[in-house]
């Protein structure tokens, strides 16, 4: 399935995509945190390893959840829904 760019989208949609942007953030703050803990948990229990570098693997997703958060902001600014 395409992904529409998000510039295309009507308004309804918009609004839509930023309560979804919304809570991707959460989402993330606690895969995050999680990850994190795990690798401190990893670390202090059998010493640097695998695991210990684990949440650097999601920080690109994290990063493009981001700039897509970003991007929906500045289209719902530019539109006058926000």
């Amino acid at each position: 399935m395409e992904q529409k760019e998000l510039a295309a989208f009507t308004n309804e949609e918009l609004l839509q995509e930023a309560k979804k942007v919304k809570s991707t953030n959460i989402y993330d703050a606690v895969i995050i945190g999680s990850l994190i803990g795990i690798a401190l948990y990893s670390t202090i229990r059998n010493g640097f390893g695998l695991l210990t570098f684990l949440p650097l693997v999601y920080l690109p997703i994290a990063a493009r959840n981001r700039a897509k958060k970003q991007e929906v902001e500045s289209l719902l600014k530019e539109r006058d829904l926000k």
